[in-house]
């Protein structure tokens, strides 16, 4: 394995494709949709919108080019009612839809120009551009009194030199405390492209800068050490003999040699996500490792995992040993199962207010009686102030009482997860997708928030042609999440 490819920073010399493949690549196909956006008040109304990405939706003829649906929130909800579609053919939207383009393949919510109103991060992860064939693009839609309506584009040649390949694979934004602080974070094969603020609508930012050794099919953001700025966090695609991928924390902080790497030595993943599990004011790093290990005992656990490292004030260091969960966690619902793919899916939110981030980690493989083969389940697991994490853990299916619809199987229930208050009540709902149900056009359901957690009671199903998307085939409302990968 060739170990160089990961020293250095962030530099704008790009890695070429055939450089990277030194580090023996082990998925051939790239995901769609890794992180869905979590609601945002686009609008300004003082409720929060839902964003339903479908990259397989056809538009205009051209087939998987791509649709953003957002629901508008109010006191009662969302409903399919109070919905725009957004596509690269929208007014006001850079671009032009193109077949296979996959825009909504990844998406974020923050108020980048600090405005007031929150703004839309969308990628096309597999557009063709003067930079070459799926080389990616990003687009911001600016939020305003009358909702989504302009849009610019975060170009992948902020930095000279770059080459990208799959630009905009997933994405992370925060809207800091200044617009100095503001932030944005790309991922794709060819490395990571990290934006800072100030952000203005005409398409400006203050600048950006290119890690091309840390080349990802995930990406985060999250205050690990507690200085007030976000770190960077990287998650590379699969490698050879490993059952994820190599993990980077601000990789162009790191004065490491060749011979090591600034990387996580002590696990991987495929899928990253941050918040604050123990409440101690310090951001913490939650990493899905949904495969099957290719050495059993050796590296990953069967079934999948989720590893924890916690943040402190000196950040998390290298050799830092995590926390491990798996299904067969003391109060964590189910059993370890080969290839449940529980990690498959990961979001970090306060589901039951009580100050602390809870872990939401989908299990889309997950077979549901030996009919009902990956149907998948999602698992919640409660942050806790002092002991181990499991303990209050519960989970949802299409099984649960008061969930819409009937598990099938090959549904994938728990493609994706993500968590936000739509009703401005307090009480933050969870969004889980399905992409294979219905002949693989997808559904989201959105489960209530209640007293103490989210609730199936309640429950509303949005499948494609609910919201105005009747493709009878490949629509992949909610998103791909890390299908293409696991």
């Amino acid at each position: 394995m060739n170990r160089r490819m990961f020293t250095g920073g962030w530099r704008t010399a790009a890695v070429l494709l055939s450089g990277v493949m030194g580090v023996s690549l082990v998925s051939a196909v790239p995901a769609d949709a890794v992180h869905g956006a979590v609601p945002g008040d686009f609008n300004g109304d003082g409720f929060r919108d839902a964003v339903l990405p479908a990259p397989g939706a056809d538009v205009a003829g051209k087939e998987g080019a791509g649709a953003v649906v957002v629901l508008y929130g109010s006191a009662s909800g969302v409903s399919a009612t109070r919905r725009k579609t957004i596509t690269q053919n929208t007014a006001g939207v850079p671009g032009t839809a193109e077949a296979y383009d996959r825009f909504g393949g990844a998406t974020a919510t923050a108020d980048l120009n600090r405005d007031g109103y929150a703004d839309l991060i969308v990628s096309s992860p597999y557009e063709d551009t003067t930079k070459g064939t799926n080389a990616g693009t990003v687009t911001v839609l600016w939020g305003g009194s009358d909702g989504l309506t302009t849009g610019t584009d975060l170009p992948a040649s902020g930095a000279a030199g770059f080459d990208p390949l799959y630009y905009g694979l997933d994405i992370a934004a925060v809207s800091g405390p200044s617009g100095a602080k503001t932030e944005v974070l790309v991922g794709g094969w060819s490395g990571s492209v990290r934006f800072t603020g100030p952000f203005s609508r005409t398409g400006t930012y203050g600048g950006s800068a290119v890690a091309n050794d840390s080349f990802s099919d995930s990406v985060a953001l999250g205050d690990l050490d507690g200085d007030g700025a976000p770190d960077h966090v990287n998650v590379t695609y699969g490698q050879s003999g490993e059952s994820g991928g190599w993990i980077f924390v601000n990789p162009e902080d790191s004065d490491a040699t060749p011979e090591l790497p600034p990387h996580l030595t002590q696990g991987n993943g495929h899928i990253a996500a941050t918040g604050d599990l123990n409440g101690d004011g310090f951001a913490d790093l939650v990493v899905g490792d949904p495969d099957e290990p290719e050495v059993e005992g050796a590296d990953g656990m069967s079934g999948g995992r989720v590893l924890v490292w916690y943040g402190s004030a000196s950040g998390i260091t290298s050799d830092a040993k995590p926390v491990q969960l798996t299904q067969n966690t003391a109060g964590v619902p189910g059993a370890s199962e080969k290839s449940d793919a529980f990690g498959g899916a990961l979001a970090v939110s306060d589901l039951n207010r009580d100050g602390l981030a809870d872990i939401v980690v989908g299990a889309p493989y997950e077979n549901l009686g030996s009919t009902r083969p990956r149907a998948g389940t999602v698992t919640v697991i409660p942050g806790r102030t002092s002991g181990t994490l499991g303990s209050g853990s519960y989970s949802f299916s299409q099984e649960t009482s008061g969930v819409p619809g009937a598990s099938e199987p090959g549904d994938f229930f728990g493609t994706t997860v993500a968590a936000g208050d739509v009703n401005k009540d307090g009480k933050p709902e969870l969004f889980i997708s399905a992409a294979s149900e219905n002949n693989s056009t997808g559904a989201v359901w959105i489960l209530p928030g209640g007293s103490t957690r989210p609730t199936a009671t309640g429950s509303r199903l949005f499948t494609a042609s609910s919201v105005g998307l009747t493709q009878q085939n490949g629509t992949l409302l909610g998103g791909n999440g890390l299908l293409g990968v696991i």
